[in-house]
C-alpha cells in the first residue's frame, strides 16, 4: 500500500509539475501544445497506413513470377486483390493486361505507379509544417519572455521586479523548451516517414520493371512456340 500510495504522489507531483510548467510558459506554450497534437496525429495516421501500404516486395514478385511462369496469371491477380498494399496494387493492374503489348502493360503500370505516390507522400508536407512552427512559436514566445523581462527591469517597482524578471524569464525558457521538444520529435518522425516512403517508391518501381520484363519476355516466348509450330 505504501508503495502504491508513493506512486500516487509521484504521478500527482509530475501532473502538477507538467501543469505549472505549461501556465508559466504562456499563451504561446498552448499553441505549441496544439500544434505539437496536431503533428503526433499526423504522424500515428502515417505510420498506420504505411504499415498498410507496405509488403515484402521481393516474396510478391517470387509468386508472381512463378504464376506467370506457369500460365497461372490470374492466381496472381488474385493474390494482389486480397493484399493493401500497393506494390501489390500496381503489380495487380499491370498483370491485368498480361495479353496486351508491352507498351500497353507499361502505360497501366506507370498510371498505377501516379496514383500510388500521392497516397505515400500525403500530409509529410504538413508534418514538416507542424515542426517549423513548433521551432517559430518557441522563438516567438521566447522574444515575449525576452520583452516582459526587460519592461519589469524598466518600469517596475523595484520591489516587483524580482517577481516579473522570474516570469519574463520562465515565459522564455518554457517556451523555448517545449517548441524544441515538439519540432525535434517531429522531426525524427518525418525523417523516418520520408525514408520510409521513398523505400516503398523505390521497391514498387523496380518490381514494375521486372513485371513488365517478365510478361514481355514471357510473351515472346510464347509468340516463338507459337510460329515454330
Amino acid at each position: 500500500m505504501e508503495q502504491v500510495a508513493a506512486q500516487v504522489a509521484q504521478q500527482e507531483s509530475m501532473l502538477q509539475w507538467i501543469a505549472r510548467f505549461m501556465v508559466d510558459g504562456g499563451i504561446f506554450m498552448w499553441i505549441i501544445a496544439i500544434v505539437w497534437c496536431i503533428g503526433i496525429a499526423i504522424s500515428a495516421e502515417r505510420l498506420k497506413n504505411y504499415f498498410k501500404y507496405d509488403i515484402d516486395g521481393k516474396s510478391l514478385m517470387n509468386l508472381i513470377r512463378k504464376s506467370v511462369i506457369g500460365n497461372q496469371v490470374q492466381d496472381s491477380i488474385q493474390a494482389c486483390s486480397e493484399s493493401n498494399s500497393l506494390n501489390a496494387f500496381v503489380m495487380k493492374n499491370g498483370l491485368k493486361r498480361a495479353n496486351q503489348s508491352k507498351e500497353q502493360i507499361q502505360d497501366a503500370l506507370e498510371a498505377s505507379i501516379l496514383e500510388t505516390v500521392p497516397l505515400i507522400e500525403k500530409r509529410l508536407s504538413y508534418l514538416a509544417l507542424c515542426a517549423n512552427l513548433s521551432t517559430l512559436l518557441g522563438l516567438l514566445g521566447t522574444i515575449q519572455g525576452l520583452i516582459q523581462s526587460f519592461a519589469a527591469v524598466a518600469q517596475a517597482e523595484a520591489s516587483q521586479k524580482a517577481q516579473l524578471l522570474a516570469e519574463g524569464i520562465a515565459v522564455a525558457m518554457n517556451t523555448t523548451a517545449l517548441g524544441l521538444i515538439s519540432a525535434i520529435s517531429l522531426m525524427v518522425v518525418h525523417s523516418y516517414l520520408m525514408s520510409k516512403g521513398e523505400k516503398m517508391i523505390q521497391e514498387i518501381e523496380e518490381n514494375s520493371v521486372k513485371l513488365l520484363d517478365l510478361l514481355g519476355t514471357k510473351k515472346a516466348g510464347t509468340q516463338m512456340t507459337d510460329k515454330a509450330a
